[in-house]
């Protein structure tokens, strides 16, 4: 019996001893199961009044986390973003995510996480969003970035003056000439005072390097990384054509800049991504506009994307739940009310849009849209900007006079030069 006693003083003895010993780590266990994370998420474009309701909803479902969102202004936002997010360890308001344009990701690659394969797979993103978020976005088999919209060049055109006219939205780009010759109205000194295209030079044709890619991606045998060829002139004398060219003049140099043209109701035809839309209705709410796809050349499909998106920071310390926020942003119903007027990167979502007068061109151009490093109005102080320097000086060039092979080959050059400053591979 004594010993019976013996055995169960010990028994407690050893169980108090570690229980004592490891209960603090115990205690600990269950703390981190529930400890608590802020995010701090750097949006650009978003409302806030649309932006706090969803996030409400994300936190109900996540008491732990905390959505901490930073509208940030445009000014220097890329170089403000990159100093921050190098950081490391970050430090106090750094962000955990950032926005971006598709275009950055070269520069912002080293500092962004990829998402975790238990977050969302390859195949389900690629199956989830358009070929081209695919294209811009994955690198080595891994996703560096979200998408929550689609975008791009497609051609805006005024309705009044079309049906005045009698003319149909072209398809093609020889009835393009011909339709913007037609709706061209020059006065007695052959001036124009109605134009038919704003196409044409680097000065007043707002968004004119994106038709500059949108041409070489078109055109066969165009390369943007190597211009310098027939191809290249080809497509920069079409280009520079409806100015230089007495027969198909439909723009001139002299002329107000392509935005205050079109909201004005002097211009036919405008090319633009869907951010232009507002920017429009409220130059001139009561103009009559619609919105087309770009005109194509016979044989393919190709458009040009130029689009948002969201990231992870590397030297986040929480990057398991950023990439969890991201997830529901990309949710099919929370992207309904995320991105209001824009459109909606989810290829499941198309139907809700394609019939939209304004947005639904660029729905319909989402599984042909290519990108590339010519984007404007995206506040870039590195490869965009260097892109759009080297080709201006060759289309200026050309406009000039000047022989349009000696022009690419400059451009050429530049190019060149800042694909291998951004680290951009062939």
């Amino acid at each position: 019996m004594k010993k019976w006693v013996v055995l169960v003083i010990i028994l407690a003895t050893t169980l108090g001893i570690i229980f004592w010993k490891y209960y603090p780590a115990i205690s600990n266990m269950g703390q981190e199961k529930i400890k608590q994370v802020t995010l701090t998420y750097w949006g650009l474009s978003e409302d806030e009044q649309i932006m706090r309701p969803l996030i409400s909803a994300f936190e109900s479902q996540h008491p732990n986390i905390k959505i901490n969102f930073e509208k940030q202004s445009p000014l220097n936002y890329q170089t403000r973003a990159q100093t921050q997010i190098k950081a490391s360890p970050a430090t106090a308001g750094s962000p955990d995510i950032i926005t971006i344009h598709e275009s950055w990701l070269p520069a912002f690659f080293p500092d962004l996480k990829p998402a975790p394969d238990s977050s969302i797979s390859l195949a389900d993103f690629s199956q989830t969003f358009y070929p081209v978020a695919r294209d811009s976005l994955v690198v080595n088999n891994k996703i560096y970035a979200m998408p929550l919209e689609v975008d791009g060049l497609a051609l805006f055109y005024n309705d009044d003056i079309l049906k005045a006219a009698g003319v149909k939205v072209p398809k093609s780009w020889q009835d393009f000439i011909n339709v913007s010759r037609t709706l061209t109205v020059k006065n007695q000194d052959g001036q124009i005072q109605t134009a038919g295209a704003s196409v044409g030079t680097t000065t007043n044709v707002d968004f004119w390097p994106e038709i500059i890619a949108l041409l070489f991606l078109q055109q066969p045998g165009g390369d943007l990384r190597s211009p310098a060829n027939n191809a290249g002139i080809e497509i920069v004398k079409f280009y520079t054509g409806f100015v230089t060219d007495p027969q198909n003049k439909t723009w001139d140099v002299n002329l107000p800049n392509s935005t205050k043209m079109f909201a004005d109701g002097k211009l036919a035809f405008y090319f633009a991504p869907s951010s232009q839309i507002s920017v429009i209705k409220e130059l001139n709410p009561n103009l009559n506009f619609k919105v087309a796809t770009v005109p194509q050349l016979p044989g393919k499909i190709v458009d040009l994307g130029s689009f948002w998106v969201k990231a992870v920071s590397v030297n986040s310390p929480n990057q398991t739940e950023a990439w969890e926020f991201l997830n529901f942003l990309a949710g099919a119903e929370v992207m309904q009310s995320v991105n209001i007027n824009k459109p909606y990167s989810r290829v499941d979502l198309a139907g809700l849009q394609i019939n939209d007068p304004y947005l639904g061109a660029y729905v319909a151009e989402g599984p042909y849209y290519k990108a590339w490093f010519l984007n404007s109005n995206t506040g870039d102080l590195g490869i965009n900007e260097e892109m759009i320097k080297s080709y201006k000086e060759g289309v200026d060039g050309i406009l000039a006079g000047r022989d349009p092979m000696q022009m690419l080959q400059i451009t050429q050059t530049g190019v060149g030069q800042a694909l291998g400053k951004y680290g951009v591979g062939k």
